[in-house]
């Protein structure tokens, strides 16, 4: 006598698996040399067709590429890749990464701590003040403040003055920035957030760079672990 199918357990596809793999194989089409910064992609229609996904599944991957300036879309003319993409190595990387939030979060640990440490030695009398406003508006924009948080960290990022680094910042924190839209606001610390940010900026008005250092890492450490739990 026949027994009926077995159960089994398997895990669902998710939305965001199948964006990160349309982004692969845009990225594929610059680093097998089939395509070169500047070039136009194919369009919508047609990448939807060789990669059998839906429009929106495409267009996500797309505004991922676009966040990252990997790609540029221009009305009426089409979708193409950036031309300072070969000076641009992080960004690929960062790219193939898109899906994995913890090397995300690591990776932005692992470079804010270091830009930290430097802006320290070198940050300007103009640029604490910057960061003081940014200070004073985040104190009073408990709703809409994930835009200030980003001038902060960028504007410290940049006092580090070196260009090397400041290449690498920006797709970062706008790659951050599609992680971040994902946590529900409840789940944000707006008194946490400026707590923190007030101690690093101490620390680098006193031209300290240990103690910048050491309250930059108790920050993103703090994030790290929001992060991961609101989306884990």
């Amino acid at each position: 006598m026949g027994t009926g199918p077995k159960e089994v357990t398997m895990k669902s596809i998710k939305r965001e698996t199948m964006s990160k793999q349309v982004v692969d194989q845009i990225i594929e089409l610059l680093t097998s040399g089939q395509l070169h910064p500047g070039d136009k992609l194919p369009t919508e229609a047609e990448l939807t067709d060789k990669l059998f996904v839906s429009r929106p599944v495409l267009r996500e991957a797309l505004s991922s590429l676009e966040t990252m300036g990997m790609i540029q879309r221009k009305t009426r003319e089409g979708t193409f890749f950036s031309n300072k993409i070969g000076s641009k190595p992080f960004s690929i990387m960062l790219a193939l990464s898109a899906g994995d939030i913890p090397a995300v979060m690591d990776a932005r640990m692992s470079l804010e701590l270091g830009l930290v440490t430097m802006a320290a030695e070198k940050i300007t009398d103009s640029q604490l003040e910057q960061l003081a406003e940014v200070l004073r508006a985040t104190s009073l924009s408990k709703q809409g403040y994930v835009g200030l948080d980003k001038e902060f960290h960028r504007t410290i990022a940049y006092s580090a003055n070196n260009p090397i680094l400041e290449g690498s910042i920006d797709p970062l924190l706008n790659m951050f920035d599609e992680i971040e839209k994902q946590i529900p606001m409840m789940d944000r610390d707006h008194t946490a957030t400026m707590r923190e940010h007030q101690a690093i900026f101490e620390a680098l008005q006193q031209h300290d760079p240990l103690a910048a250092h050491s309250a930059m890492y108790h920050h993103l450490n703090h994030v790290r672990s929001k992060v991961l739990k609101s989306l884990g």
